[in-house]
C-alpha cells in the first residue's frame, strides 16, 4: 500500500482565498538610521533561525527598475525592517548574511540575494529556500502564499506587494506585510521539520 503524502500537491487561488489570514503578531522594528543597525544585528545574531525576505519598489514602466528597498530579518518574536534605500548594507548586516551557523529561511532566496549583491558584494551562507525544500513533502506549489495555505492552512495577504517601498515612511500595513512575509517562512520551516517526508515509493 502506497503511503499517503502528508500534504496536498497543489491548491488553487479560490481555495486559498477562503482560508483565514495569517499575520505576524510580534514586535516590528523599522531600521532607517545607521546608528540603529548594530543593536538590531546583535539581537538577530543570537536567534536560532531567521526569516528572510526583501522588497523592491515596483516599476510600472518598461525598462525602469529600482534597487532593493527593504531587507526583512525576523525571529519568532521580533522582525527588523532594514530600509536599504536610506541606510547602507553595513558590515553587521553582512555578518548575519554570511553566518553559516545561523539558518535564514526564505523563498526565491537566489532572487533576493541577487538584489542585495547589487548593493554590495558578500559571501552568503546558511540560507534555506523553501521552494527547493517543499518537494520532499510532495508539494508542487512554489509561491509563499500557496505554501502557507497547504502547510499552515492559512493565507498570506499579498495586498501590499506593489506598494511604494521607498516612501518617506512605511505604513502600518506595509510593515505588517513585510514582517509577515519573513516570519511566516520560519513558521513553515518549523512545521515541515515535524512532519515526515514522503517516501520514495510515494513519489
Amino acid at each position: 500500500m502506497t503511503p499517503r503524502p502528508p500534504y496536498i500537491h497543489k491548491i488553487d487561488n479560490e481555495q486559498t482565498a477562503l482560508l483565514p489570514a495569517i499575520e505576524f503578531r510580534g514586535e516590528i522594528c523599522v531600521v532607517d538610521r545607521e546608528e540603529q543597525i548594530e543593536e538590531a544585528c546583535r539581537y538577530l545574531a543570537e536567534q536560532p533561525m531567521l526569516g528572510f525576505d526583501t522588497e523592491t519598489r515596483p516599476s510600472f514602466r518598461a525598462g525602469v527598475t529600482f534597487r532593493v528597498s527593504l531587507l526583512q530579518l525576523s525571529s519568532a518574536e521580533r522582525c527588523y525592517l532594514f530600509r536599504l534605500n536610506l541606510i547602507p548594507l553595513a558590515k553587521p548586516i553582512l555578518q548575519l548574511l554570511e553566518n553559516r551557523d545561523l539558518p535564514k529561511i526564505g523563498t526565491d532566496v537566489a532572487g533576493d540575494l541577487r538584489a542585495l549583491h547589487q548593493l554590495r558584494h558578500f559571501r552568503e551562507a546558511g540560507f534555506v529556500d523553501l521552494q527547493s525544500l517543499v518537494g520532499e513533502w510532495g508539494i508542487e506549489e512554489k509561491s509563499l502564499r500557496k505554501m502557507s495555505a497547504i502547510i499552515l492552512g492559512k493565507r498570506v495577504s499579498k495586498a501590499q506587494r506593489l506598494s511604494n517601498w521607498e516612501s518617506s515612511a512605511l505604513t502600518e500595513k506595509q510593515q505588517l506585510y513585510a514582517a509577515t512575509d519573513a516570519w511566516v517562512c520560519t513558521k513553515i520551516y518549523r512545521r515541515l521539520r515535524h512532519v515526515p517526508k514522503i517516501g520514495k515509493e510515494a513519489q
